[in-house]
This record gives structure tokens, sequence and C-alpha cells, in this order.
């Protein structure tokens, strides 16, 4: 697929994300998207004349050959939504970017994924239990996400650089830029286990907006959220609702009465918004995980799709009761879901990699 045009696909105005995955499904990778007349996009849902109108391929076009030449020379990593390599539990929340930036060697789909967030005025409570669950952590094979902000943001970059554990940084800006300018060091060094990771291209500056935004990758890569100390109010506890709305598990440290940066992780535990968190033992039996030395010797298990929804499992055993490939005309009477619809869940289930197309729209299981 033609990296020009998947990095031209994301700076067309009117094509955001959820739109950006509907023409994929519909016309194709976004290669033939440029290529195709922009008439037949009326047969796409949700995408009127007025949008077709006012689409300016050639614009984008430009933007991704002077963007395309940036990251070629600073040698950053393209990962768009349909490269195995994006981040699997991302590509399932409805409003994930189809393309991210990326520098390091972070594999984004390890076993285990934790993102561990907190306020940036992080005290010495905080920054205990930050090295604490760190530590904890390392035993269950996990990679660290979180937003490389001042406080415990950086604490639980810096304690995962100490013990060898990954940890990813997600930026509210583009690979050129460092805020704060602080952590650069932090920031060098995660790059050797682990890495920087944004959907901003280059030359975007850290403005205000971009960071809520940023936080639903900080959650939505993750199998759960811990927030270790935060305010009432803060970019902590939106990611925590960002987590909450995705259908992630979301843990909480509590903290002591009265103490400002305590009443973030006391209001989401008092609210059934978040668990009670007190040790990494907590979380592991929540989420049903095991110790790596509890896995030595243990059998493989055969990997099921857990991950789908109803109507993905319900499609899944469809295709998987036909030992030959199933065309997706026969696909959609059996399933009895229009052409339009599956064609998109298809999509998302192929980039999980449980099923896979083949020529003639026909699928089969992976």
């Amino acid at each position: 697929m033609s990296i020009l045009h998947q990095l031209a696909l994301t700076f067309i105005k009117n094509i955001g994300p959820s739109t950006a995955r509907l023409l994929l499904a519909h016309i194709g990778d976004a290669e033939t998207i440029f290529k195709t007349n922009k008439a037949k996009f009326i047969k796409v849902p949700g995408i009127g004349e007025k949008t077709i109108g006012q689409l300016d391929f050639d614009e984008g076009i430009r933007k991704a050959e002077a963007e395309l030449k940036n990251i070629e020379k600073n040698n950053i990593d393209v990962i768009f939504y349909t490269d195995a390599r994006f981040p699997r539990r991302l590509k399932n929340c409805h409003d994930a970017p189809i393309l991210l930036h990326s520098k390091g060697n972070a594999n984004f789909n390890m076993h285990r994924v934790v993102s561990i967030v907190g306020t940036r005025n992080a005290t010495d409570y905080g920054r205990q239990l930050c090295k604490q669950l760190v530590e904890e952590l390392k035993e269950y094979n996990t990679l660290i996400v979180s937003g490389l902000a001042l406080g415990i943001d950086v604490a639980a970059h810096k304690e995962s650089i100490k013990l060898g554990v990954p940890t990813v940084g997600v930026l509210g800006h583009g690979l050129d830029k460092l805020y704060p300018s602080q952590n650069r060091a932090t920031a060098e060094k995660m790059l050797e286990n682990g890495g920087l990771l944004t959907e901003y291209p280059f030359g975007t500056v850290p403005d205000r907006q971009h960071f809520p935004e940023r936080n639903r990758i900080v959650a939505g890569m993750a199998d759960a959220t811990v927030v270790v100390e935060a305010g009432l109010k803060g970019g902590a506890l939106i990611t925590a609702e960002i987590a909450n709305s995705y259908n992630r598990d979301v843990f909480a440290f509590p903290g002591r009465l009265g103490d400002e940066y305590s009443e973030g992780c006391n209001f989401l535990i008092r609210n059934n918004k978040a668990a009670l968190l007190t040790c990494v033992a907590d979380l592991a039996y929540s989420l049903g995980w095991e110790k790596n030395s509890d896995l030595k010797g243990a059998p493989e298990q055969l990997m099921l799709p857990i991950d789908l929804s109803v109507q993905e499992k319900a499609i899944y055993d469809i295709i998987q009761q036909h030992k030959a490939p199933l065309p997706i005309d026969d696909l959609s009477i059996k399933a009895n879901m229009p052409v339009s619809q599956l064609a998109m869940t298809l999509l998302d289930m192929e980039l999980q990699g449980f099923i896979r197309s083949l020529p003639g729209k026909a699928y089969c299981i992976n």
C-alpha cells in the first residue's frame, strides 16, 4: 500500500477517522480511494453530496508529500490502521486514528498493556506508588503506556527505564518537538526499550486541545488504566472516563481524605468508575493474569476470539462452519446483514487477525 496515500487520507478536511474507515471498507485501500471517482462515494453510508463536494484530494497529496520528506529524513515509522503493528486494542475504539507516527522499537501488541496516569503535581506518596506499581508489573511482562507529562507520567516512564520494562509515551504534538522539554532525556532513553507515539504530523504544536485527544490513545492502547494520584480536574480523570467508555478496566489507588491530589482517585472509586487498587495482585486477579513464572511449563492454549463482539462472533462462526471461502454476498444472506454494514465489520475482524480476505471478496478463518 502507498504510504503517500495513507498520509494524504489523514490530511483531507471533512474526513475524520470514522469516515476514513468507512471509505476503506467500501472502496478499498488508501491509494484506490484517491483514484476513485468521488461521485461513487455517495454509496458510502454517512457521506453526503455536500461532503463529497468539499473534498480536496490535491491538497491532501501536497501535504502528504511534505510530510513524507520529514518522515524519511527523521527515520519515523508510519503505522497505518491496516498494518498488523497498529495497536490492536486501539483498533477496537470507534474514534481511533487511522495512522500513527512512531519512533523506537516498541511492540504495541504485547500480551499485556497497562496505562499509568496521574497528576502533574505528584507527591512523594504518588511517586512511591508509581515505583511499586511498575516493579510489580514487571513480573507480568507488561508494556507501560503513559503521556510523558510531568509528575506521575514521567515517574512511570523513568521507573520502567530503570527496571528494563518496555514503555511508550503518547504525545500531544508532532515528533519534531518534545513537550515538556524537561523530559527530553527520558524520551531519548525510552527509544531503546519502547518509544514515542503520536497521531500528529510534523509541525504540530502542543496545543491544549491535543492532550484530551492524546488521552484516548493512552486509554485505548491498554487492557487497563491505572490512576495513581489525581485531583478532581485534569487529564487523568479524562483518561479514566475515556477508558470506561471503551469498556476497559480502570483502577485507582485510594488516598488520604482531604489530600488534594487524592480526591480524584477517591472520586473514581466512590462512584464505581474505578476499582480500588492496593497492589498489582488486585489488577491481576480482576484481569485473570498469571505471573511469568507461573506460566513456565504450562501447555500452550488455543487462542479464542474473545475480543469479538456478539455480532462479530456470529459472523466468525458462520465463516468457520464453511470449509470453502465464503463470498460476501452469501455471508450477507446467512448473517442477515446488509453488505454495506457487513463490509465494515469484516474489515475490523480482518484487522484483528481473525479472518482474511481472498480474491473475489470471499473470506475464510485466518
